[in-house]
């Protein structure tokens, strides 16, 4: 019982702390937002657009944003991690998505690099079947503000990689 109200108590001091934090506002142009919502083939489900709708309402709100995207298969997470990414990118950060496989990964890119192709927006893939020289590169990129958007397994969590311009994961 007593750990149980340790951490408890760990836990409401953490979220005290981010209330009182401040983040960055997101400001958006709506007609590019709505041009590239208006890219997605399927209709949004109910609870897809509740969620876009709560994201975006943090991501205008300055607050640190602490939202976690669950669902079964098929159920439109990934449209929902593309207009956060969106926002997010179109108001210079960096993004990154990580994800548990590397076949996940992949997936993921072809979908990051399909959505995004009509916008200046640079996506990379990081996981352990690429070459050291390519992760290498990549990493470099990541550094220098180069790579908007990456997309990858763990490797995005290495101590070699910094995000100047981090804004959303």
């Amino acid at each position: 019982k007593n750990k149980i109200k340790d951490i408890a108590n760990d836990l409401i001091n953490v979220a005290a702390k981010r209330a009182l934090d401040k983040g960055e506002v997101i400001n958006l142009n709506s007609f590019e937002y709505e041009k590239f919502s208006s890219q997605f083939e399927f209709t949004e489900t109910s609870d897809q657009i509740k969620t876009i709708n709560q994201i975006m309402e943090d991501l205008y709100s300055g607050q640190p944003m602490d939202r976690l995207v669950c669902g079964d298969v098929g159920f439109g997470k990934t449209e929902v991690a593309l207009r956060a990414t969106f926002s997010a990118v179109m108001n210079g950060n960096q993004v990154v998505l990580m994800v548990p496989t590397t076949l996940l990964a992949q997936q993921h890119y072809e979908t990051f690099q399909e959505r995004f192709t009509e916008w200046p927006i640079n996506i990379e893939l990081l996981s352990r079947t690429q070459s050291l020289k390519k992760r290498e590169t990549i990493i470099n990129d990541l550094r220098l503000g180069q790579t908007d958007i990456v997309i990858g397994t763990h490797a995005v969590l290495s101590e070699k990689i910094s995000y100047p311009t981090l804004g959303l994961i």
